[in-house]
């Protein structure tokens, strides 16, 4: 649970600062080659983020695949994480990470997961997602966290 909540919180902003980072040029591109755009990407990130779509509380990932050729999204139960062996068909590289926690968004959002993942864009800092990506695609390795 450490690092996946460690690596949430680094992929975040606030709204004023997150609304300027964008992706870099070679995570556009990978978005684009795997989902077709960001918008493609984005709904089915909410899909596999859906209430039942995550078998009761986990995580929904954007992820490099082993090859460090191509995005997917998975979602993964409780505090796993596609980068423990044996979670998938092979260890996967996160590279965006959603809390679908009750605890992420109960205060807030009540039982209303789609709006707060709708929402959760609002604050995600493209930089740090596309460092992410290059980190990955280069070291075939997950994303190092703090703490």
């Amino acid at each position: 649970g450490h690092y996946n909540h460690a690596f949430f919180w680094q992929e975040m902003a606030p709204p004023d600062e997150a609304k300027k980072t964008k992706p870099s040029e070679q995570l556009a591109k990978m978005i684009d080659d795997s989902f077709g755009s960001m918008d493609e990407m984005k709904a089915q990130f909410e899909a596999a983020a859906a209430p039942g779509a995550v078998f009761g509380s986990g995580w929904v990932w954007v992820v490099v695949n082993n090859a460090g050729t191509k995005l997917e999204i998975v979602g993964t139960p409780n505090q796993d994480n596609p980068l423990m062996k044996g979670v998938k068909d092979e260890i996967k590289f996160p590279i965006l990470g959603l809390d679908v926690w009750e605890h992420a968004y109960y205060l807030k959002y009540q039982n209303r997961r789609p709006e707060y993942v709708s929402n959760w864009w609002n604050v995600v800092n493209w930089d740090k997602v596309s460092e992410n990506c290059a980190y990955v695609v280069k070291n075939h390795a997950g994303v190092p966290v703090e703490g």
